[in-house]
């Protein structure tokens, strides 16, 4: 199993508030470059199956690190201006999600055919065992976000919230604590919504994979991976737009009423994934040469 960290990049603070219906990982590897990659995780993959999957995730690794964190340097650029200019509003937090979301698509759509290539060498002893971890994957998110009664979902949201941006912004204020339960009470059973997707969109993987060898696989595969909201049920995408909102909501209300010591410490975080990023030695080659 890779290194695997957690990067929030703040606002991915986005990708983190917008999409919590899909965690999506962020491999670190050797501490030179990242790219989303999870199927890792739920697959027990034999010697040679593994030799092949390093192999072609170092190939992606290096296209991801090359091609694409140039476009996150400028992203990030974009991000420290809108909070510099206090300019955090509802039309830059669009541009700066829509933006996110084209940069995660166009990863997703370049690893798309080894994941195929990959699921279609499985035997059928190794997808039991894929179906048995998202059984397990499933049970635990169930127990974590759904046991709780409701007020205490919305309680452990709120806090989970106030946690990830403390690290960002530094101590909360009264009122700013306030508008985040109020946020997380509006949401109301979100969690629900966002659980019910993740099993829906597992059993549709589950069920492609059980048919690897037919000659749809590949688009069926594809419109897993980098076409999700094709697949959500009317009901889920209206919750999932809420969702956004009302995160983009209580972003701009948290930034209309930050201190000028919590901007200038989400300045200085911004600055220190910038300079992370630009340390990578892929970067840096790609400079030299």
């Amino acid at each position: 199993m890779s290194r695997r960290w957690h990067l929030l990049i703040p606002l991915l603070i986005l990708s983190l508030l917008l999409s919590a219906c899909s965690r999506f990982g962020l491999a670190y590897r050797n501490l030179d470059v990242i790219i989303p990659w999870s199927l890792n995780d739920y697959l027990d993959m034999r010697s040679e199956q593994k030799s092949w999957f390093d192999q072609r995730l170092q190939q992606h690794l290096n296209w991801h690190c090359t091609t694409q964190l140039p476009g996150y340097l400028d992203w990030l650029d974009r991000l420290q201006l809108m909070v510099q200019d206090n300019q955090v509003n509802e039309q830059a937090l669009q541009a700066r999600t829509q933006e996110a979301k084209q940069a995660i698509a166009a990863t997703a759509r370049q690893i798309t055919p080894s994941a195929v290539e990959l699921l279609q060498g499985l035997d059928d002893q190794q997808v039991k065992d894929m179906n048995a971890a998202f059984a397990k994957d499933l049970q635990k998110h169930q127990e974590q976000y759904l046991k709780p009664p409701l007020t205490r979902q919305i309680e452990q949201r709120s806090q989970r919230m106030s946690k990830r941006l403390n690290a960002w912004m530094g101590p909360l204020s009264p009122s700013q604590q306030q508008r985040i339960e109020q946020w997380s009470a509006s949401l109301g059973e979100q969690n629900q919504q966002w659980i019910a997707n993740r099993a829906r969109w597992q059993a549709q993987f589950s069920a492609a994979v059980e048919q690897r060898q037919n000659n749809d696989f590949p688009q069926r595969i594809e419109q897993l991976l980098v076409n999700r909201e094709s697949l959500w049920t009317a009901d889920y995408r209206q919750a999932y737009a809420h969702t956004e909102q009302a995160a983009r909501s209580l972003l701009v209300d948290l930034m209309a009423a930050s201190s000028p010591g919590q901007r200038q410490r989400l300045l200085q975080k911004i600055d220190g994934v910038r300079k992370d990023f630009t340390a990578l030695k892929c970067l840096q080659n790609a400079h030299q040469g």
